[in-house]
């Protein structure tokens, strides 16, 4: 057990209870600091894996909450984007394209603290937009939250539904975006290892974020949210 190893077991642990609890972030908070413990690539990878399985595994609590047809537009959106996202990984510098999403995350804080957030984005345009956005960074920088949770925000859902669909969105979008990394010889042996390597600390993770999860009222959870997107933007912005 190497020092290394310890500072990456924390930073699994505090993203996946992110995840766990908010449903999403966990590539948000995890790449501002595993960069540093291995290459950006393989982080981005592992850090695909997590959210598939975690995805899954908070989806089972909250499958009755799921509205199915509401999906449909975010998952179209999303196959088309994520052929563009990989190729970006793949070929181009990722920091232009980290510091605009972060600007776009903080031009939404900024509505919704003076009250002009809309509340409802009616038509399928938006659910395919949003699904087309995380699709497209989800591929290029690993954080396809932000779009879906934001379009989320706008459709009147409870807590519960807004995470459920939230979830089930992400298990087909990390599915495809994780197929899109083995297609481009991304899903090598190192990223394969170091996924089984931090296991234990990211499921323990998870599993309390979802224990938090159920004793957060329907407004403290729309606070959480988008404080989380404001740290986020942040984040991004200054990192790049």
């Amino acid at each position: 057990m190497t020092l290394a190893w310890l500072l990456g077991a924390l930073v699994m642990f505090f993203a996946s209870l992110v995840l766990g609890l908010a449903g999403f972030g966990i590539a948000l908070v995890a790449m501002a600091f595993l960069p540093y413990l291995m290459s950006p690539v393989a982080a981005i990878v592992v850090l695909t894996i997590y959210a598939l399985v975690f995805s899954v595994v908070a989806l089972v609590p909250l499958r009755r909450d799921v509205t199915p047809r509401a999906l449909g537009d975010l998952v179209l959106g999303s196959v088309a984007g994520t052929p563009f996202g990989v190729w970006a990984l793949a070929t181009l510098p990722i920091s232009g394209l980290n510091r605009l999403i972060g600007l776009m995350l903080l031009v939404a804080v900024a509505l919704e603290l003076r009250g002009v957030m809309p509340q409802r984005l009616p038509g399928r345009a938006w659910g395919l937009g949003a699904g087309f956005l995380s699709g497209l960074i989800g591929g290029s920088v690993g954080t396809p939250g932000p779009p879906v949770v934001m379009y989320a925000t706008t459709q009147g859902w409870s807590p519960r539904t807004q995470k459920g669909n939230v979830m089930a969105f992400f298990v087909v979008n990390q599915a495809v975006i994780l197929a899109g990394f083995w297609w481009a010889g991304l899903l090598t042996r190192e990223a394969v290892t170091l996924t089984a390597a931090y296991t234990l600390p990211a499921l323990a993770g998870v599993l309390t974020g979802m224990a938090l999860f159920t004793r957060i009222d329907p407004t403290r959870f729309r606070r959480l949210i988008f404080a989380l997107l404001l740290i986020s933007g942040l984040i991004l912005l200054i990192r790049g």
